[in-house]
């Protein structure tokens, strides 16, 4: 017996790469409702081939959206029901299909979420770095004026922060968060459920260091530590400052030493960074 209900958008969530991570009610849902609206038809057609599911589809990305989307209420409100897909993940998250859930929440049209996998969660989960609170901040602007101020916002961000990146991206916006964070720990996630799958855990310099070894590939997710300020008059962050002091002294790069006196003094890298400097100037 069908479960979908007449008149109603689900949001569908897709494998993010290993096709088994579909679940069950997705499956299902695909199979009973009236037509499928996806980003890119060619990547949610070999999907449905996959689950030997044969279902109508309509083109939904960001340069139709608005005519497109229309075109979709339109058919929902005369009674045919739609599973929203993105290519990989949840829809409507940092995609298109947020602003077609707008346009049916404008219309008063029911909306049933079928959750499943998604990049920047799953990225949190391995990064070793605070769960608690984070923020989704998605792609980054590719002009510059508009990423660089982005960032200025967040420099004292305290929650965990996550970007999506593509690879060709990757060592700029990595620049990018040095210069505007300091040398913070990042975890860099990639290819996530594929057979390549790689997670890193390391400094923002380390990690370009890396990259500059190693050609990026695939899409990545960077989820990256939140700001830890504390003020110059904190007695750890004074020990952490002279015994960075003492390795410069040695011989040592002002990154290596700050990164060997904050594992020592349990400061925060960034923190002892910022104040490293400041008392250099």
């Amino acid at each position: 017996m069908s479960e979908t209900i007449s008149g109603t958008l689900y949001l569908v969530a897709t494998p993010i790469g290993n096709l088994s991570d579909i679940s069950a009610r997705a499956v299902k849902t695909l199979q009973e409702v009236d037509f499928v609206a996806a980003e890119d038809t060619r990547i949610t057609g070999r999907l449905l081939e996959h689950l030997s599911i044969k279902k109508p589809l309509v083109s939904y990305y960001k340069h139709n959206s608005r005519a497109s989307g229309e075109k979709i209420v339109r058919r929902i409100l005369e009674g045919e029901s739609c599973a929203l897909v993105t290519d990989a993940g949840t829809p409507a998250v940092s995609d298109p299909g947020q602003e077609l859930v707008s346009l049916c929440a404008a219309s008063g049209i029911t909306m049933i979420i079928i959750p499943g996998p998604c990049a920047a969660v799953s990225a949190l989960a391995l990064s070793g770095l605070d769960t608690g609170r984070f923020t989704f901040e998605g792609f980054l602007s590719v002009e510059k004026k508009k990423r660089l101020l982005h960032l200025d916002e967040l420099k004292t961000e305290k929650r965990t922060m996550i970007f999506y990146e593509a690879p060709h991206k990757l060592l700029r916006t990595l620049a990018d968060l040095l210069n505007a964070f300091g040398d913070r720990q990042i975890s860099i996630s990639r290819e996530m459920t594929k057979m390549y799958e790689e997670t890193l855990r390391l400094s923002i310099s380390e990690a370009i260091e890396h990259f500059e070894s190693n050609a990026p590939r695939g899409e990545f997710v960077l989820v990256v530590e939140g700001s830890e300020d504390l003020p110059l008059t904190d007695n750890r962050l004074e020990d952490g400052i002279k015994v960075a002091g003492t390795f410069i002294e040695d011989g040592m790069s002002a990154r290596d030493a700050v990164k060997k006196a904050a594992d020592e003094t349990g400061c925060s890298r960034n923190v002892l960074y910022k104040a490293l400097i400041k008392n250099m100037d």
